[in-house]
């Protein structure tokens, strides 16, 4: 017996994931402009709102170590990565 490729599981899933979107747009239709507007809106704040964190978090440690800009700027990029990744994960899960 052979075992199937991991690409075609991976061809299954998005299959399955296709199949899944289209029958919840055939059942429910398009989503309205507001709703899309409000993604939009949604999405925008989850980018900024942990960048924002860090860098409140990074100019409170540089003032605390008086260390300049370093703690701002490494935590802005964290802040920046985990606003996206957060925002990628909204995305694939509507």
């Amino acid at each position: 017996m052979t075992a199937v490729p991991p690409n075609h599981e991976t061809l299954r899933r998005s299959v399955r994931t296709r199949r899944k979107r289209k029958q919840r747009w055939e059942r429910e239709g398009e989503r309205s402009l507001a709703k899309n507007l409000g993604m939009i809106g949604s999405l925008g704040w989850l980018v900024v709102i942990p960048a924002l964190v860090g860098i409140l978090v990074g100019r409170w440690l540089d003032r605390l170590w008086e260390t300049g800009i370093m703690w701002t700027a490494a935590l802005l990029f964290v802040g920046l990565v985990a606003g996206c990744a957060l925002a990628w994960r909204r995305i694939h899960e509507s």
